[in-house]
């Protein structure tokens, strides 16, 4: 055998050391608690041949506490680059079987090397989470690795798409980093998140709490906000990765990828001029409306079980990518709240910051009342969403159905927040307030006065509605561009969307605003 051939040898005795990664007992382990291993995942993710591994070799040079003695696989991370559909991707995923993943020097610098290219090379970075934690033994330099990844999600913000999978344990500081991506998506019993765990709460609070309870999927996905989906399963969790990736570009830079639905951009949907009830205070599904609208009726739903008086989904029309964020009915009439905002505004800007088009759709009766909302910051929270829709420069595009009142007409993407094109239903009742609630404001003295106060108030409110609840006034001042038929919608939005697609809005250089968090 020749020197060569020896080497060669070598290094295939090398990699398939390394591929064994924590041991044959510790992939069983991971498998019998309904996890793939860390180069499952990336095999799923990765279309077939393309996955190519950096840092296989890489190891932990720690020599506290008898760890120069402890080898551990790709230091607990396999970090590499491949395809998703024939597009670039780079991509970590912690190894739970090889010392639970744990994070220190050598592997953060993996995975801080993996997000440099990323980022050079714009294209969308995946974070696959399943860790212990900090590898204590190291010390400082676990907290440094820490440091040196949020400090790339910040830099690698709204240039190049973050994706976080959490997909086991993910506890103390190692949860800022999903935090700092873009879409965090979590698998139900099997993925947990928190800052610190049951045992050091009962401890501290004495308060009596399971992991799931704290910090599982459905937890984060309906009560934080911290994650935007729940999955079924590790497998369930890369497809909707992949989908999700399907809707937006590589980075800041490119378009959308475009899709040739097959849906023609004509059709007109009949049902739409129904949808809204003769009974201003009954509500209907904001969603099938939206999928009336859109190519093939299908959306992508992130946040779809936190702050669900509002949606926010991705969808296309024509085969172009857009972002639709609107009231739902169904829950809290429509209103907008503390959490409603927040989900709006950040999905805003993440389309905003990808070159996404914007469609709102708005039927809101106002903000949500009362006193927890008030202390909480509703006017802080509500103020965001003002200033999203205002520094958003993609195409805009508004459309009215029902109410839209007061101080939450103008927050839904008004012409006065920058909408480029704004429509209207006949439905539409765009006011101050409701007819009722102006009523008694405006005619309380004479209504108080009448021989019959309840047929006066009636007459009022039906004067009131008259002059105001529809959509003409707002039309008059050129604050709706067009009232339409909504049967019509699809065809006048994709229209628009196409006449405004080559838009290019320019604002006065600065370093950035003060956004009001």
């Amino acid at each position: 055998m020749s020197v060569v051939e020896d080497k060669i040898k070598e290094l295939k005795n090398r990699e398939q050391e390394v591929l064994q990664m924590g041991g044959q007992k510790a992939v069983e382990n991971q498998l019998e608690k309904g996890k793939l291993t860390a180069r499952e995942r990336l095999n799923l993710l990765f279309d077939p041949g393309t996955f190519r591994e950096i840092d296989m070799f890489v190891t932990h040079r720690c020599v506290n506490f008898g760890m120069e003695k402890i080898g551990i696989p790709s230091d607990g991370v396999i970090t590499g680059h491949g395809h998703v559909d024939g597009r670039p991707v780079f991509a970590a995923a912690q190894d739970f079987t090889s010392r639970a993943g744990s994070l220190g020097e050598m592997h953060a610098k993996k995975i801080c090397k993996v997000m440099d290219l990323a980022l050079k090379a714009g294209v969308p970075f995946v974070g696959f989470n399943d860790s212990g934690g900090a590898r204590i033994q190291e010390g400082i330099d676990s907290l440094y690795g820490y440091g040196e990844i949020f400090f790339r999600n910040s830099g690698c913000s709204g240039v190049i798409p973050q994706i976080s999978a959490i997909m086991g344990p993910t506890a103390g500081g190692a949860v800022y980093s999903p935090a700092m991506t873009d879409f965090v998506f979590m698998v139900k019993k099997s993925s947990f998140m928190f800052i610190t765990g049951p045992e050091v709460i009962k401890a501290v609070t004495g308060e009596d709490i399971t992991f799931e309870e704290l910090g599982g999927a459905m937890a984060h996905n309906e009560k934080s906000g911290v994650a935007h989906f729940a999955c079924e399963s590790d497998p369930d969790a890369i497809n909707q990765i992949k989908r999700l990736l399907s809707y937006i570009p590589s980075n800041n830079m490119e378009d959308p990828p475009w899709v040739d639905t097959g849906d023609d951009p004509k059709r007109m949907d009949l049902s739409l001029n129904t949808v809204v009830p003769d009974n201003p205070s009954q509500s209907y599904d904001m969603k099938d409306v939206i999928q009336a609208i859109v190519d093939n009726g299908e959306i992508f739903e992130p946040h779809q079980f936190y702050a669900s008086n509002i949606v926010v989904c991705f969808a296309r029309l024509k085969g172009r990518s857009i972002g639709i964020i609107a009231n739902q009915p169904k829950v809290l009439a429509g209103c907008l709240d503390i959490d409603a905002s927040d989900k709006a505004t950040r999905f805003i800007r993440f389309c905003d910051a990808f070159n996404i088009p914007i469609l709102t759709i708005a039927d809101v009766p106002g903000y949500l009342p009362g006193s927890q909302q008030e202390w909480g910051g509703i006017i802080r929270h509500g103020a965001k969403l003002l200033w999203c829709y205002s520094e958003a420069t993609v195409p805009k595009l508004l459309l009215v159905t029902r109410k839209d009142y007061g101080g939450a007409y103008i927050a839904m993407s008004s012409k006065h927040l920058g909408a480029d094109m704004a429509f209207a239903w006949p439905t539409a009742q765009i006011a101050v307030m409701g007819a009722e609630g102006a009523t008694n404001i405006i005619h309380r003295r004479e209504i108080n006065a009448a021989d019959d106060p309840d047929a006066k108030r009636r007459e009022k409110i039906k004067e009131y509605e008259d002059l105001f609840s529809n959509p003409y006034c707002a039309a008059n001042r050129g604050y709706v561009d067009a009232v339409i038929v909504p049967s019509e919608t699809r065809p006048r939005l994709i229209e628009a969307l196409e006449i405004m697609c080559t838009k290019r809005e320019l604002r006065p250089p600065k370093k950035h605003g003060n956004i009001p968090m």
